[in-house]
């Protein structure tokens, strides 16, 4: 299988979606975060900053009641909707008929980010797809581990989902253990890219990324350090908010995991190896996506001035 290995020349290749310095925010796109639980509260603070850190213009996240308000003054930014709990302290599935409606002009969907009742991320997740087209759609977690492969709904989707397991879940998802997919983990991810028609970003010391038609990439850029608590949330997040932007959903996964990798590698110089938050990811991605398009647009000047000076000897020697 080939695969290719993701460095900034393969994404100067590939640019993200460029917007119009006064257009409106919406223009840079919409996002609904359906994330957290009464466990995890912070799983949909994590994943939000990660979408308005990667460029989206609009914010709006679904959690459970009980964390709502605390997460609005947490992140001023976003709208917040307090939705029903279960009685183990997740969004309650009944939540999808308002949710739906909700998003219905958004451009793309988180789900999963800190969901611990399963059953109830199940329901939530199949209720979802099944009454929302449109948007993109990222399933991270619970929403991942728990989606029914014949799910009626997937195949209304087919090439706008991304799927974001680590080993452990994508053991869970195939019923393999943990160490057969550690042996070989981009065959698991061609397998389920294949089967559900979606993207899957399998996490890892590297990360293959791979798309439904057997597109793979491997970026090895990640840091030991980037293997804590909260980090897959924010992953999730800037894979959305490039999705909100409008990149394909392929692309968008292929950056977000490589500024992911080197949102880690800056930390470590920052603050050494071990010891990085979670939340401090996301901070560090309008730098990187900026440092790599003043790479591509020094690149593309400079290719317009040797073309010029070409064109010129050129010139110069037909005259003569």
């Amino acid at each position: 299988m080939s695969v290719d290995r993701v460095t900034p020349a393969l994404l100067r290749a590939h640019a993200l979606p460029r917007h119009e310095q006064a257009g409106d925010k919406k223009v840079r796109g919409s996002a609904l975060v359906i994330a957290g639980s009464v466990e995890v509260p912070g799983a949909a603070l994590l994943a939000g900053l990660g979408v308005l850190r990667a460029g989206a213009g609009v914010l709006r996240i679904a959690t459970c009641r009980s964390n709502a308000a605390q997460l609005g003054i947490a992140m001023p930014e976003a709208m917040i909707l307090g939705c029903r709990e279960t009685p183990s302290g997740g969004i309650d599935p009944s939540e999808s008929v308002r949710l739906a409606k909700l998003a219905a002009d958004d451009d793309t969907v988180l789900i999963g980010p800190g969901m611990m009742d399963d059953p109830a991320v199940a329901e939530l997740t199949s209720e979802l797809l099944r009454r929302l087209e449109g948007p993109t759609y990222t399933l991270d977690a619970a929403a991942f581990t728990t989606l029914k492969q014949h799910d009626a709904a997937l195949p209304r989707h087919s090439g706008k989902i991304v799927l974001t397991p680590h080993s452990g879940e994508m053991a869970a998802f195939l019923k393999a253990s943990r160490e057969e997919i550690d042996r070989d983990p981009l065959t698991a991810a061609h397998r389920v890219a294949d089967t559900l028609d979606a993207v899957v970003a399998m996490k890892g010391a590297s990360t293959y990324v791979v798309s439904p038609d057997g597109a793979a990439c491997l970026s090895e850029n990640g840091t030991v350090g980037l293997g804590t608590s909260g980090s897959g949330d924010s992953l999730a997040g800037i894979i959305a908010g490039l999705l909100a932007r409008g990149a394909p959903p392929y692309w968008a996964t292929v950056w977000a995991v490589y500024m992911h990798g080197e949102a880690g590698r800056r930390l470590a110089e920052q603050y050494g190896m071990f010891g990085l938050l979670a939340r401090e990811i996301p901070g560090k991605i309008p730098s990187i996506m900026n440092d790599l398009s003043t790479q591509s647009s020094l690149r593309n000047e400079r290719e317009k001035q040797e073309t010029g000076e070409k064109g010129t000897h050129h010139e110069v020697k037909d005259s003569r």
